[in-house]
């Protein structure tokens, strides 16, 4: 009887050993997974988090590929191949919305002979633009290139490009065009500059993670670590903002200057330049960016510049009031300056007082230029690092 029970004792503890080794064990993997967690929500601290926005078209996604290229490893080669589709497609829609625009001039306007298609040339925008109009269009080959380059060489389509303001034609036409054969090519990869200029509406949120070294020589452990995200910028893509607005560390809002004498995309009697100036009114106001830095990139100056000597910029109704003085370089500085001073304006008069002291500044950009971005956002980088200096107490 004294055996059994001195066996059993002996099994109780047997089993009770083995119980403390598995409690010790479950023990340090909670040790483990809260480390893991207080390491993370430490690093997530330190984490910059910036959000895109703007209206369709405003090159906030031109923008993020070109800090995707500046600030981390760029595109790989099935990256780049990725675009080739999105690339010949734009080719389409462009060529097509230059066809049957022409056509639309040539039924509607007093000068209609100008917009007429030449006869050798006719067949062949028909047949372009019914491959568009497919859900799925072939990959463009020599021999559609060498038909798209004659039907763009035709006066009329000329003629009709000349009114791309008023047809949706995008900014990247004349790009498209000039690479036509090495874009039809059989073994064909997308340069860096062609990923930039190509056209692909952003829908839902995409984001990236890199740490900027600002000054020569820095630690490469110590630069600041930021969060970009991009979201949609047409109408029906903007509900999808509401739930990235919480702990922004800054809004980068991109606007088109260029795009003054334009409508929209989905709604043709509004006037772009005055879309944006709402959207950014509604942003500046939302409730959690009390004490959001604001970064205001004022967009495609290249395009401006040109444009500002053509068509005036009073054009617009929020600018009706602009009074063209000089000429040259120093109307294209008039003339941005103007618009800056309105959306400066706007700021101040959309900040209620409790709000005065968040930090914000103005950009000239232009998003296809590298250079200009990488100094931008260098600018953009020393200003919310003396922020974050200044809230430590230490400035």
């Amino acid at each position: 009887m004294l055996s059994i029970i001195t066996q059993n004792m002996g099994l109780l503890c047997s089993r009770q050993h083995r119980y403390n080794e598995a409690d010790t064990e479950e023990n340090a993997q909670a040790a483990e997974i809260e480390r893991r967690i207080e390491q993370e929500t430490k690093a997530e601290k330190h984490v910059q988090k910036l959000l895109l926005l703007g209206a369709g078209d405003s090159g906030k996604s031109t923008i993020f590929k070109q800090i995707k290229l500046l600030f981390q490893s760029g595109f790989d080669e099935a990256e780049l191949k990725s675009y080739i589709s999105v690339i010949h497609a734009n080719v389409y829609q462009t060529i097509k919305v230059l066809h049957d625009g022409s056509k639309e001039l040539a039924q509607n306007e007093t000068d209609s002979l100008k917009y007429v298609i030449s006869n050798e040339n006719k067949d062949i925008g028909q047949k372009l633009s019914e491959i568009e109009g497919r859900l799925d269009h072939p990959s463009l080959t020599k021999e559609l290139a060498q038909e798209i380059e004659c039907l763009w060489r035709d006066a009329a389509i000329q003629e009709t490009y000349a009114r791309g303001n008023e047809l949706q034609v995008p900014d990247c036409t004349p790009y498209f065009m000039e690479n036509l054969q090495r874009l039809s090519g059989a073994n064909y990869i997308p340069t860096k500059d062609d990923v930039l200029y190509a056209r692909a509406r952003t829908t839902g949120v995409v984001e990236i993670q890199f740490r900027f070294m600002s000054p020569v020589g820095e630690n490469k452990k110590s630069g600041e670590v930021y969060r970009l995200f991009d979201v949609g910028g047409q109408r029906n893509e903007r509900r999808k903002w509401i739930h990235l607005f919480e702990g922004v560390t800054a809004v980068i809002f991109c606007a088109a200057i260029s795009e003054y004498d334009q409508t929209l995309f989905e709604d043709e009697n509004k006037n772009r330049m005055v879309e944006t100036k709402e959207l950014f009114e509604w942003v500046l106001k939302q409730p959690c960016f009390e004490k959001t830095s604001f970064m205001l990139f004022l967009n495609k100056f290249d395009i401006f510049e040109k444009k500002v000597l053509k068509v005036p910029l009073n054009v617009c109704e929020w600018f009706e009031d602009y009074q063209p003085v000089l000429t040259g370089k120093q109307e294209i500085e008039h003339a941005y300056e103007f618009v800056k001073k309105k959306f400066e304006e706007l700021y101040f008069q959309s900040t209620t007082p409790d709000r005065v002291d968040r930090i914000f500044k103005i950009y000239r950009t232009t998003a296809l230029d590298q250079k200009l971005v990488k100094k931008t956002f260098k600018l953009v980088d020393e200003t919310l690092r003396r922020r974050n200096l200044f809230e430590a107490g230490l400035l």
